[in-house]
């Protein structure tokens, strides 16, 4: 029953998520103006905006125009949904608690943390989502992340504060003279930006499982689409933000469990 309610939470969030994905490059106000078809123009009302339900109801097309909607939409709420769910597991982990028993374990220091992860990995939706649909990563996302990280590391984790900073600013460096040295054609600054919060959110070693898992998968990704010839994907080159994401969040998730494994291969 908790995991269902961390889905469909994941859900409503992942609907407000589409709004920031839509809205940030396009600079376009959050809280001022109703959700409306792209093509018609027109407001839709709440049972329009019921996240996945609506789509699948109305058989992915707009009530009042019939023009076939994204899926965008309903991708983005499925996998918040069920990013929330791994989140609220992994946190769970980090605390020794039994899934059956968390509610008698509840402290403070749980809930902050899940509420900071939660928050990280909604903000990784939408950079991974906005930079695939548009090419951009928002820097309203990756700076309020970086505060949020910050005041975090400050607060709950501060003696992993100094390295998870030196992190960051490798991490960014790193990026930087990539930048200078493609002349931005290679690599974007905002990718110099976001490397600068992956880095400050896993620290040392994991911020080079994240470099190493996001570099593999592009280059994964770019073969096959040379192969098959396809040089662009909705219009723009292929952005790097989304192989980042994935990095950041197998480095998040499962950068414990990689770093032992590794360490035992060498040691044998």
């Amino acid at each position: 029953m908790i995991l269902i309610l961390f889905f469909l939470l994941g859900l409503a969030i992942g609907s407000f998520l589409n709004v920031l994905i839509d809205r940030f490059p396009r600079e376009e106000s959050v809280i001022k103006g109703r959700s409306h078809c792209d093509k018609c123009k027109e407001n839709l009302k709440w049972y329009d905006l019921v996240p996945l339900l609506s789509f699948i109801f109305l058989k992915g097309k707009c009530r009042y125009c019939h023009t076939s909607l994204s899926l965008y939409y309903p991708t983005v709420e499925f996998i918040t949904g069920i990013m929330f769910v791994i989140t609220f597991l992994f946190t769970i982990n980090n605390f020794q608690f039994s899934i059956f028993n968390f509610q008698s374990n509840l402290n403070f220091q749980f809930l902050i943390s899940l509420i900071y992860y939660l928050f990280i990995v909604s903000s990784l939706v939408v950079v991974f989502f906005a930079d695939l649909k548009y090419g951009i990563i928002p820097d309203k996302i990756v700076f309020p992340a970086i505060v949020v990280s910050t005041f975090y590391l400050l607060t709950m984790n501060y003696e992993l504060l100094t390295i998870n900073f030196f992190s960051a600013v490798g991490a960014c460096l790193f990026f930087l003279t990539l930048f200078l040295i493609t002349k931005g054609r290679g690599m974007g600054f905002g990718d110099v930006k976001f490397s600068f919060l992956t880095g400050l959110v896993l620290g040392f070693p994991n911020i080079i499982i994240a470099l190493y898992v996001a570099f593999l998968t592009g280059a994964i990704v770019g073969c096959i689409l040379i192969l098959w010839r396809k040089k662009r994907i909705f219009g723009t080159s292929i952005p790097f933000g989304p192989f980042l994401v994935i990095g950041t969040l197998t480095a998040i998730f499962f950068g414990e469990i990689l770093t032992q494994s590794f360490l035992r291969l060498v040691s044998l």
